[in-house]
Order: C-alpha cells, then structure tokens, then sequence
C-alpha cells in the first residue's frame, strides 16, 4: 500500500476519536455494532475510507480484550468451545485481512456504506436475533458430534472473514450463530462471542500492522479509550435495556451511510 496522507489532528479531533472510541468499546460489550460510531469518526476527521477501517480494527481491539476480562467468570467451562472456534477465527480472520488489502480504496469506498446498512440491518433485527437464541437453548447438546460442529464452524469462519474485512456488526452476527448451535445462557454465550471477536481483530490488527498503513496517533487515542469502553460495557449489559442504545446506533449509521452515498 502506498503511504497515507496523515490529517492534523487538533483537540476537537483527538477528542472526537477518542470519545467515538469509548462509546464504541462500550456498545460492542452491550450490543454489537460499535465500528458504527468509531469508523465515522475517523472519517470525519478526514481518514480515507480504507485507511479508517484498518486503524479501527488496530484501535478497537483492546476494548475486545476489555469486554473479555470483564466476561471472564461467564468463560469458565468453556474452554474447548474457546479453542475450536478460535482456531477457526484465525483461518477467517486471516483471509478476511488478506481480502482487504488487495482490495482498491476505490472499491472498498464503493462499497462501504452498504457494509454499513447491512450492519445497520444486522443491529436492528438484534432482538429478534436474541430471540430466536433463548429459544434454541435447552435444544442442542452441550456436546454435539462433530456432525453439529462442522455447520457451525463453516459460519465462524464466514464471520471471521466479515469481521476481518470490515467487522461493524460481526458480534450480533457471532451471537447468532453461537445461539443456534449451543445450548447455553446468553451471557455465557456473549462472553464467547467477546472471545471470538477479540481473536478475530487480534489477528486483523497484527496484519495490518505488519503489511498496511495503520494511523498509530490515531490508535494510541482510541486504544485507551476503547479499553476503558469495553469494561464499562461489560457492566451495563448486565444491568440495561439495550433496545434505546441499539437504535441510536442504528440510526447513526444509517444516517452515515446516506452521507456517503450522496455525492459532495
């Protein structure tokens, strides 16, 4: 990738990008979907569409590890299903990064504010998502053969590759795709998904640290922030209703995506 044209970044912008970045640790530990708030924020302090995406994933990653430490009493038992399906998330995320950075910024600035709606979309039908879970627990082994194993790896490694590439939504979707193939709580099932999401931009933010143009001022801002984000997260989803939270969200995005597909 050639070098990236770096903004100045003033108070406002710091402050911008490290206040999208709390908020974003947060909603990713209470209901997904916080590249939603982040990405914008990097574009609105003039990032490239390509360049933002690649210092999000770099900067959110810590809030992932922050939702994880905070889940981390829900983890216990769990430790095979941990295994397993991290390994998967490596392989997806690993091909996700690699389909990013062969793609064009033309074409990722294309196609952008669709992966934004499709995440809009992936956030608004959440509740149905998290209803159609509780009724799948109590339904399925805790110890499926490897006949169950193998539909549910197939989308984890679908998901990984998602959340590589552009990731805003990738913990409504895990959630999903945990609830209807294990039998479980759904808070020991969010805290699995913090697990695979935290692999998942583990892996992207190493990849683009070695091989893309990563905003590193950008990062230090936002790293802290997120961290902080996703143990205050943690904490209200235990304690909130999310349903007020999920559609600001949502209409944030939207209302970001039409922006971007209007021409300037």
């Amino acid at each position: 990738m050639t070098a990236v044209a770096v903004p100045e970044l003033g108070p406002g912008g710091l402050a911008l990008l490290a206040g999208g970045a709390l908020l974003a640790g947060a909603v990713n530990a209470v209901a997904g979907g916080g590249s939603l708030i982040s990405f914008p924020a990097l574009l609105a302090v003039g990032y490239p569409a390509l360049t933002a995406n690649i210092t999000n994933t770099v900067a959110l990653t810590p809030g992932y590890l922050g939702g994880t430490i905070g889940y981390r009493l829900e983890l216990q038992g769990q430790r095979r299903r941990t295994i397993v399906l991290s390994v998967i998330s490596v392989a997806g995320a690993l091909a996700g990064s690699a389909l990013l950075l062969v793609s064009s910024p033309e074409l990722f600035e294309r196609i952008v504010p669709y992966l934004i709606l499709l995440a809009c979309a992936l956030l608004a039908v959440q509740e149905w998502l998290a209803g159609m879970v509780q009724r799948r627990v109590g339904r399925v082994e805790h110890d499926a053969g490897w006949t169950r194993w193998a539909p549910l790896l197939a989308m984890q490694f679908l998901a990984a590759v998602y959340g590589a590439y552009f990731g805003a939504g990738l913990g409504i979707m895990v959630l999903a795709i945990l609830g209807i193939f294990i039998a479980d709580t759904l808070q020991r099932l969010n805290a699995l998904k913090g697990v695979t999401s935290l692999v998942i931009n583990v892996v992207g933010a190493v990849y683009f640290a070695l091989f893309a143009e990563v905003v590193w001022i950008a990062v230090a801002v936002m790293a802290v922030a997120s961290l902080a984000g996703g143990r205050v997260g943690v904490t209200m989803a235990r304690r909130l209703d999310d349903r007020a939270l999920r559609w600001l969200v949502v209409l944030f995005g939207v209302g970001v995506a039409i922006r971007l597909l209007v021409p300037s």
